[in-house]
């Protein structure tokens, strides 16, 4: 039998954190037994298992399943998602379908959308919807209906579902060798200074902060990753890029910004949803405060998807505008940067 390589990173199957912090009358507990009545459909053997691979931290500590827990100790749990059988309730889901025939489909997502079912999102994901719009999708190697690719749950934009299993390996292998041509969006924190440039460093979980990703340079960990990069409108202390992805990983684009000094605007997993660039003036603050409600995600669009046809040997490429929050933050920052060389001149 083929094995699909479809993109999707073992590091992904741990799907759920969860951050408890112990109230100051709690008595002394294991730790298994302690979260088992916090999470729920969360098993004693799953709980086990997560301390047995290290994904139960206190106190920012990995411990074992025997472990007491004490008042006012920082739990966080990383669990695994439960049988994805029971996951599939179709459900009828509004789908902005961009383009579709007998052996794809080619989605706008919005952002707030989870692709995939897993603990804490077992309903309202893409493929609950495309469960009730769909019958018999192809499964890809992770047992998910017609995923070819995912994009996060905060990032908008265009992605391809496969509907025959012909479709899902031709598809695949355009993503696993590289082929597909995938622009993002992004507003960074900060002046990019070179016009263009590649980031190139391995991505791998990080090690402490376990539902972030963080890049090796040196390549001793993670899987190699390379993005490439354009700047295309300078706006004061932000800046608007485009970023090619040459390879797929788990919050690549994230990542590599970050890791260049430019995390992305309001992304609350990696530090940007604060002031990160700019001056310490109370208006300014608020300036800012005011685009994190207007863009209330991270500042990233899945803009161009391109790729080959599996049946008719087509080369195909989609365009999607930017979602109206991030025109409406650009805008601002746009009003605010001109506002500024108006006042130095």
């Amino acid at each position: 039998m083929e094995t699909i390589h479809d993109g999707f990173e073992p590091e992904e199957e741990l799907f759920e954190h969860h951050r408890f912090t112990v109230t100051k009358g709690q008595s002394l507990l294991r730790i298994d037994k302690f979260l088992m009545q916090l999470i729920e459909n969360a098993t004693r053997n799953k709980i086990q298992q997560a301390a047995a691979t290290g994904n139960i931290w206190v106190n920012d500590l990995p411990v074992k399943s025997n472990y007491k827990v004490k008042p006012f100790d920082v739990i966080r749990v990383m669990l695994s998602h439960p049988p994805y059988e029971h996951l599939l309730v179709p459900e009828n889901i509004p789908l902005d379908i961009v383009y579709e025939d007998e052996a794809l489909l080619v989605i706008n997502k919005p952002a707030g959308m989870v692709v995939h079912p897993g603990h804490g999102n077992y309903s309202g994901t893409l493929v609950n919807a495309l469960a009730y719009h769909f019958e018999h999708l192809p499964m890809n190697s992770s047992n998910r209906p017609g995923l070819v690719h995912r994009i996060d749950k905060n990032t908008s934009g265009l992605l391809v579902v496969a509907k025959t299993d012909w479709a899902m390996a031709q598809l695949a292998k355009q993503f696993e060798e590289k082929t597909s041509e995938r622009e993002y969006i992004a507003l960074v924190w900060g002046s990019v200074t070179e016009e263009s440039g590649t980031i190139t460093g391995h991505i791998g979980r990080h090690p402490r902060e376990r539902m972030q990703m963080t890049v090796f340079p040196d390549g001793e960990q993670g899987k190699h990753a390379v993005t490439h990069y354009k700047v295309l409108e300078q706006l004061g202390y932000v800046t608007l890029v485009s970023c090619q992805l040459e390879t797929g990983r788990t919050h690549q684009i994230r990542a590599h910004m970050k890791y260049l000094g430019h995390t992305l605007f309001n992304d609350e997993r990696y530090g940007g949803d604060r002031v990160l660039k700019g001056t310490t003036f109370t208006k300014y603050k608020q300036f800012v405060e005011n685009c994190f409600q207007i863009l209330p995600r991270q500042a990233l669009h899945a803009k161009t998807l391109g790729f080959v046809h599996p049946i008719t040997g087509e080369k195909l490429q989609f365009n999607t505008e930017l979602p109206q929050d991030m025109v409406s933050c650009i805008e601002k920052w746009r009003n605010y940067a001109h506002a500024s060389i108006q006042t130095e001149v």
